[in-house]
């Protein structure tokens, strides 16, 4: 696996959480294609964070737990619970719920942007 794998998979996670989230708050409810998003997004988000893990640590780069690290996986832990409550929200079909769960989707993912931007930036710097 490579850098440019990694790097593909984290900006199509960034793009289909994105999507997933913005299109959430547009429509104001949970439809099927934020479900396909939000799943799809923490997919790549995984593989692109496990390739990652690997390059770091075949390079010598991983110096323990570091706050891009530690972020990042609260962030990928969080993205999980997200798309598994929203797809029992979904299911679950309680309008009031489905009308505000969009602020639970916006937080996480301003969580999410800090070690995406902070991986972008490290890797820039190298």
């Amino acid at each position: 696996m490579s850098l440019s794998f990694a790097v593909l998979a984290m900006t199509t996670a960034f793009i289909s959480y994105s999507i997933g989230v913005f299109g959430e708050k547009r429509a104001g409810t949970i439809k099927p294609v934020h479900l396909v998003a939000f799943w799809f997004g923490l997919i790549c988000d995984t593989a692109g964070t496990e390739v990652m893990r690997r390059i770091a640590a075949v390079s010598g780069l991983s110096g323990g737990m570091t706050f891009h690290a530690a972020l990042g996986a609260v962030a990928l832990v969080l993205m999980a619970i997200h798309a598994s409550w929203a797809t029992v929200t979904y299911f679950k079909a309680n309008p009031i719920t489905l009308k505000s769960f969009h602020r639970y989707s916006l937080g996480v993912w301003r969580l999410w942007m800090i070690p995406y931007v902070t991986g972008m930036v490290m890797g820039s710097m190298r």
